[in-house]
């Protein structure tokens, strides 16, 4: 694709890199961004700038958060002896979204997946296991992906920690095999929330 301007064919090239965007569309926001008053453009790039250097993870659960501990984790009102371990914090977002889950999170930042050079040392489960350590939990529900990385990092987690005394359980099979949470409807998700089973059962059914 050839450009009139060595500084419109730069800014696409960058915007090009975010996920899900062609040259095309790249293109399109650029020549957008060029109709646009100069404040708002400005606005736009200090924001996107302020968002990298400044945004915080929460020491809890490691969730994205404006300070060290994020709103969900400071709540009184949330049942705090109740743990989702999820993937990433879209995921959190997703869950947030049914309105029908009332515990804490924890955010792994990933799955084990050997093929890319990701075992449980990339991930967040030493915190995890010092959190139920500590004996105020009484319940971790699973709720990756059901992929083989997925069942892979759930079964990893539940050896850590099925000598505490401690539930376990994972969402239900409604949200179908291979599906991330975050591409789920609202009614699935909390539904799957919901009628959750001891992860044991999952155990067997593989």
């Amino acid at each position: 694709m050839e450009l009139p301007s060595k500084l419109l064919e730069t800014a696409v090239n960058e915007i090009a890199q975010l996920p899900g965007i062609g040259k095309r569309t790249a293109l399109r926001l650029a020549l957008h961004l060029l109709r646009q008053p100069l404040d708002q453009t400005r606005n736009l790039s200090d924001s996107l700038f302020e968002l990298r250097s400044k945004i915080s993870y929460c020491e809890k659960c490691h969730n994205i958060s404006d300070n060290s501990i994020c709103q969900i984790c400071n709540s009184p009102k949330r049942d705090h002896s109740l743990i989702c371990v999820v993937e990433d914090v879209r995921d959190v977002m997703a869950i947030e979204n049914t309105g029908l889950f009332k515990g804490v999170y924890h955010v792994l930042g990933g799955k084990i997946n050997p093929i890319e050079g990701i075992g449980p040392g990339q991930l967040k489960i030493k915190t995890l296991v010092e959190k139920i350590a500590e004996g105020n939990v009484e319940e971790v529900i699973f709720a990756l992906s059901s992929t083989m990385e997925g069942d892979t990092t759930n079964f990893y987690i539940y050896k850590q920690i099925k000598d505490f005394n401690v539930k376990t359980s994972t969402i239900a099979r409604g949200v179908a095999i291979g599906d991330e949470l975050e591409y789920a409807d609202e009614v699935t998700l909390g539904r799957s929330l919901l009628y959750r089973v001891p992860f044991e059962n999952s155990l067997k059914q593989n």
